[in-house]
């Protein structure tokens, strides 16, 4: 137990760091007092000394020297210490106006990060970082609203067109019909893209804490593919299926996710009676699990960006998806620890790789 509690990295004290900021700029500001205070004495001294000698002041009448001493000391404290104040004052005025920029919602400003003194040059620093993430998260929340309106205005016009037209008395049965499955599949891409949202915002404020089971992989892989059936079945698509038994310690359900996304890319873009390949592997304490199909393919500007939110290439825009899936399934490899990436080329297919570490409750784990 003393060694566990030994073991256990210190962590650092936000309060205790910040209370030796002040200290150190009441000391700064100690001595810049001091320094104006005693070369204004100074002077004033050698100013009144040089006028006794001069004779323009005369020693007997000490209420006229007391008088220009005075006087002489707040010209001179005042001259000296608006000199001296004027650098930090700037910079911190700086500050002040820069605040009241960021609280307006300008995110687009700059401090001057020259600065002789320290802490107001961290201060500037750490206002910066803090205006450019706040502009980058203003960027995401803007694309994410924008994106998010224009993907559920597209089912709902389709909605609203199609029990429009339902209306009418004169349809026949078999448009009526149409209209309602037409109905029925904008009203599940709805449910699915308000389903994916959720998670994914729920995932992307996780770090920790996502429930883990030791489950059949493999047997999960093709449950997925029988969830799937009618998709391949209608295009006749040839499976290839190699799967290593293993049993995996995760979070079934999420990875179940990512399986269900990935094949459904591949059934989509998957030509009439080609090939899918599925495989999974343990390789070098990981589980390999490679998805590939003789499709469409990917541009090299398709792959950069295919795991973004919301980007849709122009291959899955005719098939309306939603650019959420992938986002979704690089969040919850990532969760696992994992790695998922991507490998295509136009007119010859994808592939999509998912590399997850194996651990001391995976079944077969070589220790």
């Amino acid at each position: 137990m003393d060694n566990q509690k030994s073991s256990e990295p210190k962590q650092s004290n936000p309060t205790k760091k910040w209370r030796k900021c002040p200290k150190r700029l009441s000391v700064m500001f100690s001595l810049l007092t001091f320094l104006t205070l005693t070369l204004t004495i100074l002077f004033s001294a050698l100013l009144t000394l040089l006028l006794i000698r001069t004779g323009i002041l005369v020693r007997q009448n000490r209420g006229i020297v007391f008088f220009v001493i005075a006087l002489v000391s707040i010209l001179v404290g005042t001259i000296i210490s608006n000199y001296a104040g004027r650098h930090p004052l700037t910079a911190i005025i700086a500050m002040s106006n820069a605040t009241q920029e960021v609280a307006r919602g300008n995110f687009d400003v700059f401090l001057d990060e020259n600065i002789r003194i320290k802490e107001l040059r961290e201060m500037a620093h750490n206002f910066n970082l803090m205006a450019k993430e706040l502009a980058g998260t203003e960027i995401l929340r803007t694309d994410f609203v924008e994106n998010v309106s224009h993907e559920f205005k597209t089912p709902l016009s389709a909605i609203e067109g199609y029990a429009t037209l339902l209306q009418k008395k004169d349809i026949s049965a078999e448009k009526r019909q149409d209209y309602t499955k037409k109905i029925l599949y904008n009203t599940r891409r709805l449910s699915t893209l308000t389903s994916n949202i959720l998670l994914l915002s729920r995932l992307e404020n996780q770090e920790i804490g996502i429930k883990k089971e030791s489950f059949c992989l493999d047997e999960q892989l093709r449950e997925i593919l029988l969830l799937l059936e009618e998709g391949w079945t209608e295009k006749q698509l040839e499976l290839e299926i190699d799967l290593d038994a293993v049993d995996y310690y995760g979070n079934k359900d999420l990875l179940a996710h990512v399986w269900q996304n990935i094949l459904s890319n591949a059934i989509k873009f998957a030509p009439e009676n080609g090939i899918i390949h599925i495989l999974l592997r343990r390789e070098n304490g990981s589980l390999i699990t490679s998805i590939t199909d003789n499709g469409i393919g990917m541009s090299e500007d398709v792959m950069r960006r295919v795991f973004e939110k919301f980007y849709q290439g122009d291959f899955s825009r005719s098939s309306q998806g939603n650019g959420l899936g992938l986002a979704l399934a690089k969040r919850i490899v990532d969760l696992h620890g994992g790695d998922i990436a991507v490998s295509s080329k136009e007119g010859k297919g994808t592939t999509f790789t998912v590399t997850l570490p194996l651990t001391l409750h995976t079944k077969g784990y070589d220790t």
